[in-house]
């Protein structure tokens, strides 16, 4: 089975389907989203989506309002198309461990959804994950997946690291294989065994193929759709591994048995 590990929310559902089948990929990761560039049909309409993303990524929307809606969608498109989706759930990290707790329990194991994510810790932030992992950890070791591309920091990556040791039963995954800080990751998540690396938006396609010969058992083929193409991103691993047991656990492997399919 050839899974996709990172994607949002597509408007419409259906443009996201003819992806995956054009890619053949069999089934997505998905999170839910605020901004939607899919939607966009010019410059100044993507400028706009584009101000919801840095928003997000900085911090700054992590409103109720904002939340309830995207969680809407997810469990919306989830519902219509459950072959294909899995869905992971974001919670707010701005709310005290106590709620972050409660959330974890009613609004990602409540909902059935599969996993932690797509989290955006505010730069140089990445230590308010931590109420989280124990969460994660009070429901079997949910994977938790957390933003790795800017404006997460090398001294993010480090901070999650350091998190992934203190909670071993949690898989922890760095998207977008750390952004530019790709290396600091790999090296990271080689020495730190629950620490894993989703390799969406890699610019380089050495740090893609060293990303899977130093941690071949923990780096997994995303999208991160609709910012990334799932054909491309399939390609650009095979690209990079030979046909065999390597290429299926990084395709989907890996991820299969992380979330018990």
């Amino acid at each position: 089975m050839i899974i996709d590990a990172h994607s949002h929310v597509h408007d419409p559902v259906h443009s996201h389907i003819a992806l995956l089948d054009e890619a053949g990929v069999d089934r997505a990761v998905l999170f839910g989203t605020r901004p939607h560039p899919e939607r966009a049909t010019d410059l100044a309409s993507f400028r706009r989506e584009m101000s919801a993303l840095d928003e997000t990524l900085s911090g700054r929307s992590s409103g109720p309002d904002h939340h309830r809606a995207a969680t809407q969608e997810l469990d919306s498109a989830c519902a219509a198309h459950p072959d294909r989706f899995i869905g992971f759930g974001k919670v707010r990290l701005d709310l005290p461990a106590q709620e972050i707790a409660a959330e974890v329990e009613g609004e990602i194991v409540g909902r059935g959804f599969r996993g932690i994510g797509e989290l955006t810790p505010p730069p140089d932030g990445a230590g308010r994950i931590e109420p989280v992992l124990r969460a994660a950890a009070d429901h079997g070791g949910l994977p938790v997946v957390v933003h790795g591309f800017a404006p997460t920091t090398a001294g993010d990556l480090a901070t999650l690291a350091r998190l992934a040791r203190r909670h071993p039963t949690v898989p922890l995954v760095i998207s977008q294989l750390g952004g530019v800080n790709w290396l600091t990751a790999i090296e990271l998540a080689r020495d730190t065994p629950n620490l894993y690396l989703e390799l969406s938006t890699a610019n380089i396609i050495f740090a893609v193929r060293l990303a899977v010969n130093e941690v071949p058992d923990r780096t997994l083929f995303g999208s991160d759709a609709p910012y990334g193409d799932p054909f491309l991103a399939r390609t650009t691993v095979e690209r990079v591994t030979a046909p065999g047991a390597l290429r299926d656990r990084v395709l989907g492997g890996t991820l299969a048995e992380l979330i018990g399919l």
